[in-house]
């Protein structure tokens, strides 16, 4: 089986105010930070994040945080593989994902 990489954004042109517009939308908040607790960094399916959405929104949220440079996608011809960009992200905005790993947290605690 084929694999083609879809291209994210460069770690250079990470936009703060691009990737803020991403993250303000509560689903792909949650595609972050489950991205961001899983500290082995490996590629998930889009599937196997538990979004109530229809197929065609959720294409859309995973397109939005790959055009923000948030994560890497893999195209497998019938599904979609994405990986979290760890270092270029905390490379741009040290600090981001702890802010997210430290708020799941604290939501699991109350």
């Amino acid at each position: 089986m084929s694999e083609t990489a879809l291209a994210p954004v460069g770690t250079d042109v990470l936009d703060l105010g691009v990737v803020l517009r991403a993250l303000a939308d509560e689903h792909r908040r949650a595609v972050i930070t489950e991205l961001a607790v899983d500290q082995s960094d490996g590629e998930r399916t889009c599937h196997s994040f538990n979004l109530p959405v229809s197929k065609q929104t959720r294409s859309y949220h995973f397109r939005t945080l790959r055009d923000a440079g948030l994560i890497c996608e893999i195209n497998y011809g019938n599904k979609k593989g994405v990986r979290l960009r760890r270092a270029e992200i905390n490379r741009r905005f040290p600090g981001l994902l702890d802010l997210f790993v430290a708020d799941s947290g604290s939501r699991e605690d109350r």
